[in-house]
């Protein structure tokens, strides 16, 4: 019971917590004892509607297009403001668009590297900073140091994405950041992790695994099933919660086996 109690009196901002991954690691979280403060893009409802599914209580919404960084500072000075103290952010916002490379016209092509990179590296990027600031100013509480970043990224990083290269490019680049964030905040007992999930059953992956290319996606994976939200969720609640601080700057496959690093 001390231990929940002390959980309780945490606060985590998952960013993309409307729906799919972030709506599970919201649910694991809240499960935990943990207030949630849930940022959403464009779909308040369905933000809302997580929300109102959660655990527990003190859970609030804020929307915020993470691609501007005066949008993305504004939300972290919000969440403080509203719910306090920050002790874990989970950046798992993220934008997938297909463009092929031998079809995308330079200017399409252009476009889509300036805002994939924007929403899954620099958006992440600001809220790690933010949060380190933050984190690294404060009391440490025992074990679990003086805060903790999760970052959501992807086995595209490590596999490429022939079809979506910004996609792979900007996990691979969140990848490095985690690492290197790891390493610059150890020493002040603020604690970063990485997950790397490769596909995974949310309403955005149905429309491949359901489509012409699910059979081939479903062949990649010995488990004979994509991964479930709930498992990344567990594993991210891990990290945020759980993990010894001697795994800080760990990137964490969670795929199914599907794709196997050297």
């Amino acid at each position: 019971m001390e231990l929940h109690n002390l959980q309780a009196r945490r606060t985590a901002l998952i960013t993309g917590a409307s729906r799919g991954i972030g709506r599970a690691i919201a649910r694991a979280l809240a499960a935990r004892g943990v207030r949630i403060a849930l940022h959403f893009h464009r779909n308040a409802a369905a933000a809302e509607e997580t929300r109102w599914g959660l655990e527990g209580d003190g859970h609030l919404t804020f929307g915020a297009d993470l691609t501007d960084v005066v949008a993305t500072d504004r939300l972290w000075q919000t969440v403080h403001e509203s719910m306090g103290e920050v002790d874990v952010l989970v950046n798992n916002a993220g934008l997938f668009v297909d463009h092929p490379p031998l079809t995308t016209s330079l200017g399409a092509w252009t476009d889509v590297w300036r805002e994939t990179l924007a929403a899954n590296l620099i958006g992440p990027a600001t809220l790690c900073l933010l949060a380190a600031q933050a984190m690294a100013a404060r009391p440490p509480a025992g074990a679990f140091g003086r805060g903790r970043i999760v970052n959501i990224s992807s086995r595209g990083a490590f596999r490429g994405e022939p079809d979506a290269p910004a996609y792979g490019a900007s996990k691979a680049g969140l990848n490095a950041l985690s690492q290197s964030l790891a390493k610059a905040l150890a020493p002040h007992q603020v604690y970063v992790y990485c997950l790397a999930p490769g596909f995974v059953s949310t309403d955005m992956a149905a429309r491949l695994l359901d489509g012409p290319a699910g059979a081939d996606i479903l062949a990649q994976h010995p488990l004979g099933r994509v991964s479930l939200p709930e498992e990344v969720a567990a594993t991210t609640a891990f990290c945020a919660l759980d993990a010894p601080a001697a795994m800080t700057g760990s990137i964490i496959d969670v795929n199914g086996a599907s794709y196997l690093r050297t």
